[in-house]
């Protein structure tokens, strides 16, 4: 079932933004109920501290897996301290992704976990993998792409917790053939889909071409707001690109963006934006979503600005981020919210550019 949602109701939506509990659950509620407490507590994403680890493999052979059609899986040892000690779990690696899987030197990974192996560990879940999003290139440059990459799902997660969680990790690759540490570098795991839907008590919903109008209000504003902020325009909620679908069991049907590398707040040197959009850099913000009245906006653009603080002291207590960095990606968004606060602005750059067809 899909819902259908006016306008006027959006509002109305805002007030029951949390998900309320009967006292008459029916078995089926208590499942869900359930579920989500479990994916909400995976202990991966408890903390907020960089995961130190070491992942050994065949990286040779693997980082040779270039096409989409390439999905060989290679053994892989993960290392770990718990309590004084080294825990070892086996894991299965496969290339993944596309953009970055063709043009960077180090290929984003799916990483396969057993479930005996990670019983009791940090990597203990349901889920049968992870998604490794890996340092493209070497050198210093790269490292505060994604430290920068990271910090736009840390952002997310301040406006909404209908959002992936992330988790920072500090991977020291090891060559198996060798037993040569390659290096040490930052990347991030990624929360499983299974996990986020979950965590909506809904499933992932694989249906494409799904209009605005099914989705739901508060979630798709939120998102086309957060892509402007970050002046993110590499997604199609039509094709999915970059965006993961849920549907609850009532046919609340939510967007969940991923992927923020090709944006102007990271503003990697590989993206370019789509020539059909008529922007000349990744830098440029331009407002994808639907159509709303300045008075229907303004309690989404409350929310961001209640969070304003809170983003730019998560960008100044990132760790190993330099200053020029941090004073770029703090000047960025602040140019987001001196837009929002001026009317004109609002309407020329979101208002008006509104898509008008819905999709």
């Amino acid at each position: 079932m899909s819902l259908r949602w006016p306008g006027a109701l959006i509002v109305v939506i805002m007030s029951s933004f949390a998900l309320a509990q009967t006292p008459t659950e029916t078995p089926a509620q208590v499942a869900l109920r359930v579920r989500r407490a479990d994916a909400e507590n995976r202990a991966l994403f408890q903390s907020s501290d960089p995961l130190p680890l070491t992942l050994e493999a065949n990286f040779g052979v693997l980082n040779r897996e270039r096409e989409a059609e390439d999905t060989k899986v290679y053994p892989g040892l993960i290392k770990i301290a718990d309590a004084g000690r080294t825990v070892e779990i086996p894991v299965q690696l496969s290339a993944r992704g596309h953009l970055r899987r063709k043009t960077c030197d180090f290929v984003p990974l799916s990483v396969g976990f057993p479930k005996k192996e990670t019983k009791g560990t940090v990597f203990e879940m349901r889920a049968a993998g992870l998604k490794l999003v890996t340092q493209c290139s070497g050198g210093n440059e790269y490292e505060q792409y994604i430290l920068k990459e990271y910090l736009a799902y840390r952002l997310l997660n301040l406006i909404t917790p209908r959002s992936y969680r992330a988790r920072l990790a500090r991977v020291s690759y090891v060559d198996s053939t060798k037993g040569k540490t390659l290096y040490t570098r930052y990347a991030f795991f990624l929360e499983d889909d299974d996990d986020i839907a979950r965590r909506l008590e809904g499933k992932v919903y694989n249906h494409a071409n799904i209009p605005f109008i099914q989705l739901h209000p508060v979630a798709l504003i939120q998102m086309m707001l957060f892509e402007f902020m970050i002046g993110n325009t590499d997604y199609s909620i039509m094709a999915q690109h970059n965006v993961r679908i849920v549907e609850t069991q009532e046919g609340l049907i939510y967007p969940i963006p991923h992927d923020f590398d090709v944006s102007g707040l990271v503003h990697v040197p590989y993206g370019a934006p789509d020539p059909r959009l008529k922007i000349d850099d990744l830098s440029q913000r331009l407002y994808r979503g639907p159509c709303r009245t300045p008075e229907q906006l303004a309690p989404f653009l409350n929310i961001f600005r209640s969070k304003k603080d809170d983003m730019l002291a998560a960008i100044d207590s990132q760790a190993d981020l330099n200053k020029f960095v941090k004073t770029g990606m703090k000047t960025y968004l602040t140019g987001f919210f001196t837009l929002i606060d001026k009317p004109s602005a609002v309407n020329s750059r979101i208002v008006k550019p509104c898509i008008k067809s819905g999709i």
